[in-house]
């Protein structure tokens, strides 16, 4: 009897296993065209306003440095870190201003759901940002095709 039993959970652990690359696939947001020297994907998963500011500043001093033509960022919020990315956030201006320069901003969609379940209400996310269906399958997703992962 127990032997049946550890049999069939093997089957559906060895089901489960074939399922998952190809349900990731369908779920996966598009890559970026990009010919940027430079591939730069950022974390944001923290709530502190001192680390969110700080990814931001991190975005533009890359900028700077390679100039915007030689870099592509993109950063990743997931998790407390989705909070940038809110409408009405004190940093909305620089993140207008770092998307006008190139930088993208992609959103966790499992984070949102998520945080719409415990405040009541879908919070909005600015506009400009992308909504990806997991932030931290997104960076994933980036660092395979060849992104170096910041956290700052």
């Amino acid at each position: 009897m127990q032997k049946l039993i550890i049999q069939k959970y093997l089957a559906l652990l060895i089901g489960l296993l074939f399922c998952l690359p190809s349900y990731a696939a369908q779920t996966e947001a598009p890559l970026p065209d990009t010919f940027a020297e430079n591939k730069v994907v950022l974390q944001i998963s923290d709530r502190d306003p001192f680390k969110q500011t700080l990814v931001l500043n991190v975005a533009a001093n890359l900028q700077r440095y390679y100039e915007a033509q030689n870099i592509d960022i993109e950063i990743v919020g997931f998790g407390p870190g989705v909070r940038l990315m809110f409408e009405g956030n004190t940093n909305t201006d620089r993140i207008n201003n770092l998307i006008a320069n190139g930088v993208r901003f992609s959103a966790c969609e499992n984070t949102i759901n998520n945080m719409a379940k415990k405040l009541g209400y879908k919070p909005k996310i600015q506009p400009a940002v992308s909504i990806v269906p997991a932030g931290a399958g997104r960076i994933l997703q980036l660092n395979k095709a060849g992104w170096q992962i910041l956290k700052p």
